[in-house]
């Protein structure tokens, strides 16, 4: 299926992320997968060149964030700007859109890193009782 004929599908569908065809659910999962997350939220505090936000985001390889800002760029989250030096440098940031959500998502990461306190406790509470794992 072309691009064409997927856009004119998608704009015929009511976007609903709980329905199978719905374009959304690809978004989503972009933005809410571990390392779509973390490189949204590490974009948020300004652009980076790509070995700058390999480092931010420990523990991604290469290859998954090379493919994570692919996928980010073509839903429009993340711009990607070449220079013709020698070596190529090429700095990635946040388009409006991708701002936008990671703001909504970087308020979501600070309220989960503020309550893990809380988190830890049902956890110890949780292997408590089944036996730990």
């Amino acid at each position: 299926m072309d691009t064409t004929q997927e856009r004119t599908e998608a704009q015929d569908l009511p976007y609903d992320v709980f329905a199978k065809a719905c374009p959304s659910r690809g978004t989503l999962e972009h933005v809410t997968g571990r390392w779509g997350a973390l490189t949204l939220g590490a974009l948020h505090e300004g652009s980076l060149r790509f070995n700058e936000l390999r480092r931010r985001v420990d523990g991604v390889s290469e290859k998954m964030l090379s493919q994570t800002l692919h996928a980010l760029e073509r839903d429009g989250l993340v711009h990607r700007e070449a220079q013709p030096t020698n070596p190529p440098r090429v700095d990635y940031e946040l388009t409006p859109l991708g701002r936008e959500i990671a703001t909504r998502l970087t308020g979501l990461i600070q309220f989960v890193e503020g309550r893990m306190d809380d988190v830890l406790t049902a956890r110890e509470r949780y292997d408590a009782t089944r036996g730990a794992r």
